[in-house]
This record gives structure tokens, C-alpha cells and sequence, in this order.
């Protein structure tokens, strides 16, 4: 009896059985002098003994049985917590498939491996047209084994371009079998299944990559477990045991399907995050200018860089606008928040600074502007329910609309550079010697906020130096701006022959691991105009002077070898001379610039008025000297300073013949 309750099934049996042989030849082989009585009841004694230890042994077998399927349901328990927390721990699809094999190997299987359509990779809906053939991808495999996959892409199915894939997946494809068949992986009422011995070697003979050969005898055991969310099958997910004897079972089949609607709920809030983020990518890169002008001014060199895929796309954007008087604005803002809203807020912004831009108004000025735009942006979306709109996020709620901005004018002729900040991080100068420090301009406050006005910042910059105008991502590391400031500096000091090795160079010394948002650099270096590529004459306010302009003009376009512009350019500083002693009264400034491009034309006065084109009538004495300029002229316009305005045009050096005759 104390056999039965502390020894094992077996050995208790062993007891038992030398008991009564032990009584049996104690009792029956040498005492032979005891009565058949004794005998008989010595003869019970043993074979009750043994009867309820072997009664005890059932007993305690039932039990073992009995606390081994309670530790096999505590294990599927535990593993299913495990999956629930561990399994979509991110919002990137690849990630989410291996969270599922790491889970699942070795505690609930010795070899899984992921499969998914490469449509629920690009972030698209996985079911396709009709006559598309789709193609499953290996995306994750883990085996107890440590064997991996082979290098080596194999097709399955046709029209799909191959993707990058990670270390995890080394290009591998599932192959066509019975257990992973996209027919069957698709079909409406595609349930995961045990598969036997046979169906898992055409499984892995199918799969060459995936090794699992029999050990000790066993039999192999998979389960193909289809992975469906909101009645679509994203792929399949397939469970092999190789290494230990006990074969899936139905119990195993039940936690496989409950592991797998797990895993493709995961997998699909993580495809409908990928199409988002490629969606809200695509609109800021189509926001972004794809070209930037050519200018006389600086030569520029940009970087954008996306955040990673678990941040979303944000609204950093840049600018370089053309602007009269050979002049350049270089432009750097940040929206706040991220994704699809963020992008749009950004398109919105770029098109109100390009707008306010080609009025020429002053940096400090536009920014005021801006900022109206920020709060007129802000009331129109106070109002709107984020879950009707879809504009509302964790991020980007509806209503939350805020900006930083930089705002930088920059003339070669006189080689200062007049800028303005919203809340942006100052812009950084890298000056000839190789000194790099960071402009002390106002930092002003964010685009949005209103109340306080913002204040212009002159700063000289010799010819050959680099302006670099950056968003908060590339210097904020781990919320420490100055840090990421000194070694932003430290990058900038480096030589470097041009705009892009600049930008080369600061991307080196400045990107880690885990870009949390987005990145957009501008380095703009400077050039200075030739003084004897501008001339520049006072003229009185006399009409009489008008002829004296026109030589003045005729003469320079002689010492600079553009005697074949010097009709159109005699024309056209006629009419803007005499437009000026019409309608102002004090000095007037003429003045010409010479690009390799163009031949630049500007007449100043001290009055604020603006001209406005019209098409004069038959029989008006003026109105036409406007409708001459802009027919002669690429672009003219008007800008205002702080004592006057200027008219100024843009000729190119040879003009075109149509431009003449419209213009007679």
C-alpha cells in the first residue's frame, strides 16, 4: 500500500508480484508445518495486498492523467496569453508574422512558418480581380532546429514583382502544396486542419527551405491554419512537429485556429497602417516640389526622409522660390502630428507661402500672414467630428493645427540674407573659413497662436557660404536638441565641395537607428553678383530724363555684350521710368542685373501705389505701357519695401520674335 502510493505504476507493480512470491515461498516452500487454514489466509493477506495496491496505482494513474491534461490546458492557456500580448506588438506586417513563430517554437511546435499574399505586404486589400494571379510570400520562419531558410526566390504565381524582403524571409516563397494552395487558402469556408504524415512531407518536399526529417521514429504532424480577418484570407500560417512524438491533436487544432485569427486581425490592422502610410507618403512626396528651380543665387542641395512606418508620414516640407531682383527665398516648415492630415495641412501651408511669396512680401511680414492662415485653418476643422471625417488621430486629431516655419530671402547683390522664424529650430552657417554656428535670429512663436508679431533677421554671408535649414527631426534625439545641435555642428564643420556632400555628410553623422519622424534638410551655398554684373543710375523726376535712361541702358547693354536686347530693354525701361514720374514724386532708382539666364530691369519710387495691367480702349491716352511690358518681359511685377515700391521684369537677352510683334 505505501508502494502503491509513493513508488511509480510499475515499480508498485513489481512489489506486488516479489510480495507474493516472497509469501508464497516463505510460507508454502519452508513452513511446511502450517495448516491449510494459515495457509489460506496468508495466501488472501497477499493477494488483497497486492489487489489494492494495484487499485491504488489506477487510482494514482487517473490522477497523473488526469494533472497532465491540466498542465497541457495550463500550457495552451499560458501560450495563448503569451500570443495575445506578444503577437502585433507593432504595426509593421513582417514584424507581426515572426512575433507568431516566436510565439508558437518551441512550446507549441518545432518548425511555423508565415506565408502571406504580396498585395497585404504593399498594404492593399488581398482579394484581386479576377484572372490576377496573386503570389504568397515567406515572410517568417522559425524552426527548433535553428535551420533556416536558403537564399533563392521561387515564384508563386505570376505577375507580381518581387519585394525586398528581410532577413527573416531571404526572398523565399511558399511553394504549391495541398496544406498552403491559395484556391483553397481563399476559399469562403477555408478552415485550418490537421495534416498527417504523408501531407507533411509534400509540404516540405514542396518547401526545400523548411527542414523537418523524422527523429526517433516519429511521425511528423502539421496544421495549416489560414489566415482570415474580416472574411478575407491574408495568407496562411503553417505548424509542424518533427521532434517529439505526440502528434497535434484536436485540442491543438482549436488553440492553432484561435492563435491564427490573432495573428491575421494583427496582420491586417498592420496592412490597413501600411496603405495609410504609403498613402500619406505618396501625398507629401507629390506635395513636395520634384524640381527645384535653377537660380543664380545659391546652389541647393535637399534631403526628406520619411519616419519609420511605425510613426507615420509627418508634414515636413521645403521650398526654394524664385523671387525679383535675382533674389531667392529658401523655405523650411514642419506641421504638426503625422499621417494623412498632417500631409494635407502641409500641401496647404507650402501653396499660402509660394502665394504670399510672389506678392514680395518681407519674411517677418509673410509669416504674419501665415499664421493667419494657421488659425483660419484651425476654425475650419474645430468643427468637424474626427470619426466622420477620418481626419482625427491619436496624432493628428481634428482641430489641432499648428506649424513651425523658417523663412529665409537672400540677394547676391548685397549678399545679406533677411529671415524669419515660427517656432522653427535656427538655421545653421557654415561661413568660408569652415566656422559652422547657428544664426542668432528671433526664434518668434509657432505658426497658429497668434497675438504676437515676429521680427526679420539681416545677417551678411560671404560668397561660398553654406545655409542649412532643417525640421526638429534631425537634431532631436531623445529630446535632447543641444546635443543633437553640437553634432550637427560637428558634421557641418567637416570640408565639403558642394550642397550635396554637405547634405551627404550631415545624414552620415546625424541618422540612427529608429527615426522617429520625419527629416527635411535644405543647404543652400551662397554666390555674390559680380558688381559689374549690376548697374545702377538715380534718375530725376523730370520726363525729359526718360531719353537719358534709355542711353544709360543702351550703354551698359553694350559693355556687357547684349546689344540684340537693347530694343526691348530701351522699351521697357521707358515705359517703367515714365510710369515712375507719373504717378510718384521724388527720386527714382534704375536699376539693371545681369544672370546668365536673364536680364533683370527695376525702376524704385517712393510711392506705394501699385500699377495694375488693363487693356486700354481705342481711344485712351494711356493704359498701354504695362500690356507692352508684359508682353516683352518673361514675369514682372510689383514689391513693396519700407520707403516705396519697385517694378521690376524679367527680359531674357534675346527675346522672341512673337513677344515683338504682340507687342507693336
Amino acid at each position: 500500500m505505501v508502494a502503491g502510493a509513493l513508488l511509480s505504476l510499475r515499480d508498485t507493480f513489481l512489489v506486488g508480484l516479489l510480495t507474493v512470491a516472497s509469501i508464497v515461498i516463505a510460507y508454502g516452500g519452508t513452513i511446511p508445518g502450517l495448516s491449510p487454514g494459515t495457509r489460506v489466509v496468508i495466501y488472501s493477506a497477499a493477494i488483497c495486498a497486492s489487489a489494492l495496491g494495484l487499485v491504488i496505482c489506477r487510482i494514482r494513474l487517473n490522477r497523473e492523467a488526469r494533472v497532465s491534461r491540466l498542465t497541457i490546458a495550463r500550457e495552451r492557456l499560458t501560450l495563448l496569453r503569451v500570443a495575445s500580448r506578444h503577437v502585433g506588438s507593432t504595426l509593421d506586417v513582417r514584424r507581426t508574422a515572426r512575433e507568431v513563430t516566436e510565439v508558437a517554437v518551441p512550446g507549441f511546435a518545432d518548425l511555423v512558418t508565415v506565408d502571406l499574399f504580396d498585395s497585404v505586404l504593399r498594404g492593399d486589400e488581398p482579394g484581386g480581380p479576377d484572372g490576377v494571379a496573386r503570389r504568397l510570400r515567406r515572410v517568417a520562419h522559425r524552426s527548433a532546429t535553428g535551420a533556416g531558410p536558403r537564399e533563392g526566390p521561387r515564384d508563386r504565381g505570376e505577375g507580381a514583382r518581387p519585394q525586398r524582403e528581410d532577413r527573416s524571409a531571404r526572398g523565399e516563397t511558399a511553394a504549391p502544396t495541398d496544406a498552403a494552395d491559395p484556391a483553397e487558402a481563399t476559399a469562403p469556408d477555408a478552415r485550418a486542419r490537421i495534416l498527417d504524415d504523408a501531407e507533411v512531407a509534400a509540404w516540405l518536399e514542396a518547401n526545400p527551405a523548411c527542414a523537418a526529417p523524422r527523429t526517433r521514429g516519429n511521425g511528423r504532424s502539421g496544421i495549416a491554419v489560414p489566415l482570415r480577418a474580416r472574411g478575407t484570407t491574408l495568407g496562411i500560417a503553417m505548424f509542424v512537429r518533427h521532434l517529439r512524438a505526440d502528434p497535434f491533436d484536436a485540442d491543438d487544432l482549436l488553440l492553432a485556429e484561435e492563435i491564427g485569427a490573432q495573428a491575421a486581425v494583427c496582420v491586417d490592422n498592420a496592412r490597413r497602417y501600411t496603405h495609410e502610410h504609403r498613402a500619406s507618403l505618396t501625398l507629401q512626396q507629390s506635395l513636395l516640389p520634384r524640381r527645384l528651380p535653377e537660380v543664380a543665387a545659391v546652389e541647393v542641395a535637399t534631403r526628406y526622409l520619411p519616419a519609420d512606418s511605425t510613426a507615420g508620414v509627418g508634414g515636413d516640407w521645403f521650398d526654394v522660390i524664385q523671387l525679383s531682383g535675382a533674389r531667392v527665398a529658401l523655405v523650411v516648415g514642419d506641421v504638426v502630428g503625422h499621417g494623412l492630415y498632417a500631409s494635407a495641412t502641409m500641401g496647404r501651408l507650402r501653396s499660402a507661402v509660394r502665394t504670399l511669396a510672389d506678392i514680395d512680401l518681407a519674411p517677418d511680414e509673410l509669416l504674419t500672414h501665415l499664421d493667419d492662415v494657421v488659425i483660419r485653418l484651425r476654425s475650419e476643422t474645430e468643427g468637424n467630428d474626427p470619426e466622420q471625417t477620418g481626419e482625427g488621430t491619436a496624432e493628428s486629431p481634428a482641430g489641432a493645427v499648428g506649424a513651425t516655419c523658417l523663412y529665409a530671402v537672400y540677394d547676391p547683390a548685397s549678399r545679406v540674407c533677411t529671415m524669419a522664424r515660427a517656432g522653427h529650430p535656427a538655421p545653421a552657417l557654415v561661413r568660408p573659413d569652415g566656422r559652422a554656428e547657428f544664426v542668432d535670429a528671433p526664434a518668434g512663436q509657432p505658426l497658429g497662436l497668434g497675438g504676437l508679431p515676429f521680427e526679420a533677421h539681416e545677417v551678411l554671408l560671404p560668397e561660398g557660404s553654406y545655409l542649412a535649414l532643417y525640421t526638429n527631426g534631425l537634431i532631436a534625439r531623445e529630446h535632447d536638441m543641444e546635443r543633437g545641435q553640437a553634432t550637427l555642428r560637428q558634421a557641418l564643420s567637416r570640408p565639403a565641395p558642394s550642397a550635396d556632400a554637405v547634405c551627404e555628410t550631415v545624414l552620415g553623422a546625424m541618422l540612427d537607428d529608429g527615426q522617429t519622424d520625419d527629416i527635411a534638410l535644405l543647404v543652400a551655398r551662397t554666390r555674390a553678383l559680380d558688381a559689374a554684373h549690376v548697374a545702377t543710375w538715380n534718375i530725376p523726376d523730370d520726363p525729359t530724363a526718360v531719353a537719358h535712361a534709355r542711353e544709360l541702358a543702351d550703354r551698359q547693354l553694350t559693355v556687357w555684350g547684349l546689344p540684340d536686347a537693347a530694343f526691348t530693354t530701351e522699351l521697357v525701361v521707358s515705359e517703367l521710368v515714365t510710369n515712375a514720374i507719373r504717378h510718384a514724386d521724388g527720386p527714382i532708382q534704375l536699376r539693371l542685373i545681369r544672370e546668365p539666364s536673364a536680364l533683370i530691369c527695376e525702376v524704385s519710387d517712393n510711392s506705394s501705389t501699385s500699377p495694375h495691367l488693363r487693356r486700354a480702349r481705342a481711344l485712351d491716352e494711356s493704359g498701354r505701357g504695362l500690356f507692352i511690358v508684359a508682353h516683352l518681359t518673361a514675369r514682372w511685377g510689383t514689391r513693396h519695401g519700407r520707403e516705396g515700391k519697385t517694378i521690376w521684369a524679367e527680359l531674357s537677352p534675346t527675346p522672341s520674335p512673337d513677344a515683338l510683334l504682340a507687342a507693336g
